[in-house]
């Protein structure tokens, strides 16, 4: 696609362009908001905003300082279980803005031996499930869906009036019929889900970043829980905080992963590939025509800017082209995309999670899969391309 100077020199003149660009993209995308509007919102705190002629509460961090935090859970010991992407990233977060948080999992696991090397210690911070479950007083259950139905009778004993009970993901106490998650009166139950990986909540935090994140109530024991919930948000290192119900968070969470964020796109990934490729295209050009010009200038073009932007400063072939075509594509998969939340909704996408990822030989198989995926000539090709970007100069994946 053609674009003209000036839109390239809008690029050139933002984050985005400079490198490494996925990173800044990231960022941009996580904030959503150009630079100067979040400086802008940043002082805010609490406010009321029209999203495209709906109204919704946003909470901002600048509510919760740091030290507010530290008062607010002074007497509280925040239990983190689990040390994956979620686990990890929201635990050394809370660690930094200095929270009594502990570490519970599996001792001498894969998990176990992470958090050693990172600064947890066995018997100050670091413990079993069952004994950080004991000690919490917010206990943050940030456990794989399949181990939270698998280790809730563990916990559920634990989970005595006057705690809480947290999540990342609305997925425990939405599908309680297949996992069994039903927790106590005399608890609140809280969520608060980062919508982003653990890892990049980690990364932004370090940087003085935030993702977004969606926050709801599933219990109010105390009367206090949204409080509870919002500086909790702020603790693990989300920027803004958006309301939701655990049901909603979950819907949207496995519909998106499912359609666009990663399902549908590595899909039209690989046709658009493929079809090029059948056509003659060689690998780079079906690469850089379906994949890098997507991840590289458009996608942190439209986080940026919009697709209306994009749409206005591509050329002019370009732009009827995807104006012209926008329409079939809705209309081909808006079948998909039907069937897809029936099936979040039916609960059949949450059983057959439950089910494939409690196999003995998940991992084995899983790896399978991922091994056709990282051998195909599409993503072989890739791995070239990136090569040849200017900050990848010299380095190997």
């Amino acid at each position: 696609m053609a674009f003209r100077l000036a839109a390239r020199q809008a690029l050139r003149s933002t984050s985005l362009i400079r490198a490494p660009v996925a990173r800044a993209a990231m960022s941009a995308i996580a904030s959503r908001a150009a630079p100067a509007a979040t400086a802008a919102v940043q002082a805010r705190g609490f406010k009321t905003l029209d999203f495209g002629g709906t109204k919704e509460p946003v909470y901002e961090r600048s509510d919760w300082p740091k030290e507010k935090i530290q008062e607010y859970f002074k007497n509280d010991t925040l239990a983190v279980l689990g040390y994956g992407p979620q686990g990890r990233g929201q635990s050394l977060n809370l660690r930094d803005n200095g929270l009594n948080v502990i570490v519970g999992v599996r001792k001498g696991g894969r998990s176990w031996n992470k958090a050693v090397s990172e600064g947890w210690v066995e018997g100050k911070n670091l413990f079993s499930i069952e004994e950080a479950a004991d000690k919490g007083t917010i206990l943050l259950n940030l456990l794989s869906d399949a181990a939270q139905r698998d280790l809730w009778s563990t916990i559920s004993p634990y989970v005595t009036p006057g705690k809480t009970l947290y999540f990342s993901h609305g997925f425990a106490i939405t599908y309680s019929d297949q996992t069994g998650v039903v927790p106590p009166k005399g608890v609140d139950v809280i969520l608060c889900a980062p919508k982003g990986s653990g890892t990049t909540l980690r990364s932004l935090f370090l940087e003085g970043k935030g993702l977004n994140s969606s926050i709801a109530i599933h219990q109010d024991a105390s009367g206090k829980a949204k409080e509870k919930t919002v500086a909790l948000g702020v603790a693990i290192g989300s920027g803004y905080l958006y309301e939701t119900t655990f049901k909603n968070e979950v819907y949207s969470d496995l519909f998106g992963e499912r359609g666009v964020l990663m399902g549908a796109i590595y899909g039209l990934f690989r046709a658009q590939y493929d079809i090029l490729r059948q056509n003659g295209h060689t690998p780079s050009e079906a690469f850089n025509e379906t994949v890098e010009e997507a991840t590289q200038s458009l996608f942190p073009l439209i986080g940026a800017k919009g697709m209306d932007w994009m749409y206005a400063n591509c050329s002019v072939t370009a732009q009827r082209g995807a104006l012209d075509w926008h329409q079939k594509f809705y209309d081909a998969s808006m079948p998909v995309f039907k069937e897809l939340y029936g099936r979040v909704v039916d609960g059949s996408e949450s059983q057959r999670a439950l089910d494939k990822n409690s196999q003995a030989d998940y991992r084995e198989s899983l790896e399978k899969e991922l091994a056709e995926i990282r051998d195909s000539e599409l993503w072989k090709t890739g791995r070239t391309v990136r090569q040849l970007r200017p900050e990848n100069a010299g380095k190997q994946e």
